[in-house]
C-alpha cells in the first residue's frame, strides 16, 4: 500500500502515531484491569458506574474550554506536559488496597479526565501541521486504527497484568506508557507556531505603568479580570464558529446523533449478547475482539482508499453502511438465534467504522484554521461526552420499556439518519479538498 508507506516514511507523523499507540495501549491496560479490580474489591456495579461517570464528566464540563488554551499554547509542549502530568496523576492509585479507598480511584479518574481534555485537541490540531493535505485522511485512518490495535492488545495485557501485580503493576504500566509517549512527542521536529502578541490591559483597556497611583491589588484584579474576559471571548468565539460554519454544524449534529447511539450500545450490548443471543461471557469476549479485528482491517482499508474520494462522501456513505450493518446485527436474532453472525457482522462493521472516523476528523481539520482548531475539537468532545452519558442513561429506561432489540435498532437507525444528513447537506459541494474557509 504505497500511500500508507508514504505517510509512515515521514518522521514526525510516524512519531505522533507511535506516541498515540503506546499511550492508548496503556490506557486500555489500566481500563480493563482497573474495572476488574474495582469490582473484585467492592463487589458493586455502582462503584464501576461511578468510575465511568467521573471519567466522562470532565469531557462534558471542560472539553470546550480546554480547547481555548490549546489554541494559545505550543501544541507539542502541551502534549509533552500533559503526558507527564497524566503519568504522575496515576500514582495515588498505589495507595488503594481496600473498598473504603475507592474515593481515591474516583479522584484519579476525574483528574485524568481533566488533563486529557488538553491532550486530545492538541493531538488532533498538530497532525495537519506535520503532513501534507493529500495524505491527511490516510494519516487519520492510521490514527483510527491505533484505537483498535491498542484495544485488542491492551485488553489482553490488562488481564495478565492484573493477575501478576494487581493495581500496583497496572498503575506503573500505564504511567510508563505516558512517559514513552512524551518521549516520542518531544522528538517531533515540527516548527512551533509564532506566539501571538499579548495586549496589556485587555480589549480597549489602558496599560498601567509601574508608577501608577492606582493600588496594586486593584491593578492585579483588573488584569486578572481582563484575562478571564479574553478567555471567555475566545471560548464563545469557538462555540459560535462551530454553530455558524455549515460543515462544522453538520458534523456537530452528526456527533450528537451517533454518540447518543454509542451510549445505548455501551449499555445494552452485553445484555443483548446474553438475553437475545443466549451466549456466554466467553462468546461476548470473542464478539468484542471481533470488533477490534474488524477495526484494524478497516483502518488499513481506510488508509488505502480514503484519499481516493472526498472526505464528505466517505463520511456519509460509511455512516450509511455502518448503520445498515448494525441494523442487521441487532435484528437477525428475531429470525434465528446464533452467535456466529454477530461475530461476522462485527468484523464487517470495522471497515465503514474506520473510514467514518478518519473522514470526519479530516473534515474537521480541513474546515478549521490552526488558531481555532483546539476550540472546535474541544466543543465537539463536550458534545460527544454529553451524548454518550445521555444515551447510556436513556438506554436503562428504554431497554426495560421497549426491549433490548428495538432500543439497539434505534442506534443503527441513528447512523443511517446521520449518514443521510451528511450526504444531503455536504455531498453535492464536497470537492476534492473539502476546504470551506471558516468565517
Amino acid at each position: 500500500m504505497p500511500t500508507i508507506r508514504q505517510v509512515l516514511r515521514q518522521r514526525d507523523p510516524r512519531l505522533l502515531l507511535a506516541a498515540a499507540l503506546v499511550s492508548m495501549t496503556g490506557d486500555w491496560v489500566l481500563r480493563i484491569g482497573l474495572t476488574y479490580y474495582v469490582y473484585a474489591l467492592t463487589g458493586s456495579t455502582l462503584a464501576s458506574a461511578l468510575m465511568l461517570l467521573t471519567s466522562f464528566a470532565p469531557q462534558i464540563v471542560l472539553g470546550s474550554l480546554a480547547g481555548v488554551f490549546v489554541d494559545r499554547w505550543d501544541l507539542r509542549r502541551t502534549m509533552v506536559v500533559t503526558d507527564v502530568l497524566l503519568a504522575l496523576g496515576l500514582l495515588p492509585l498505589l495507595a488503594v488496597h481496600r473498598a473504603g479507598q475507592m474515593w481515591i480511584v474516583y479522584l484519579v479518574s476525574a483528574g485524568q479526565g481533566c488533563i486529557q481534555q488538553f491532550f486530545t485537541p492538541a493531538q488532533q490540531s498538530l497532525l495537519p501541521r506535520l503532513i501534507d493535505d493529500e495524505h491527511l485522511i490516510t494519516a487519520n485512518a492510521l490514527g483510527s486504527q491505533n484505537n483498535d490495535v491498542s484495544r485488542l492488545v491492551g485488553s489482553a495485557i490488562g488481564g495478565v497484568v492484573t493477575a501478576l501485580g494487581g493495581i500496583t503493576l497496572l498503575t506503573l504500566a500505564d504511567a510508563l506508557s505516558f512517559l514513552l509517549s512524551a518521549g516520542f512527542i518531544a522528538a517531533i521536529h515540527a516548527d512551533r507556531p509564532e506566539r501571538r502578541a499579548r495586549r496589556v490591559g485587555g480589549e480597549g483597556g489602558r496599560a498601567s505603568s509601574p508608577g501608577s497611583s492606582e493600588p496594586r491589588a486593584r491593578r492585579v484584579g483588573g488584569e486578572l479580570w481582563a484575562r478571564v474576559a479574553r478567555v471567555r471571548t475566545e471560548w464563545a468565539g469557538g462555540l459560535r464558529l462551530s454553530a455558524r460554519h455549515r460543515v462544522l454544524r453538520v458534523i456537530g449534529l452528526f456527533v450528537l446523533i451517533t454518540c447518543l447511539g454509542e451510549g445505548v450500545m455501551g449499555t445494552l450490548f452485553a445484555p443483548f449478547v446474553r438475553a437475545s443471543l443466549h451466549a456466554s461471557s466467553t462468546t461476548y469476549g470473542v464478539i468484542s475482539a471481533a470488533q477490534a479485528i474488524g477495526g484494524i482491517c478497516g483502518g488499513l482499508l481506510a488508509a488505502w482508499l480514503g484519499h481516493r474520494s472526498s472526505a464528505a462522501r466517505v463520511m456519509g456513505l460509511s455512516a450509511l453502511a455502518f448503520g445498515a450493518i448494525d441494523l442487521a446485527l441487532f435484528l437477525y436474532p428475531l429470525a434465528f438465534v446464533a452467535a456466529w453472525p454477530a461475530i461476522v457482522l462485527m468484523i464487517l462493521v470495522g471497515g465503514p467504522g474506520a473510514l467514518l472516523t478518519a473522514a470526519a476528523t479530516t473534515l474537521l481539520q480541513r474546515n478549521t484554521t490552526p488558531t481555532h482548531r483546539g476550540r472546535v475539537f474541544g466543543a465537539l468532545g463536550a458534545i460527544e461526552g454529553a451524548a454518550i452519558v445521555t444515551g447510556a442513561l436513556a438506554a436503562g429506561f428504554l431497554g426495560r420499556s421497549l426491549g433490548i432489540i428495538p432500543t439497539l435498532a434505534a442506534q443503527g437507525g441513528g447512523y443511517v439518519l446521520a449518514g443521510l444528513l451528511v450526504i444531503v447537506t455536504l455531498y453535492g459541494d464536497a470537492g476534492s479538498s473539502d476546504v470551506s474557509k471558516p468565517p
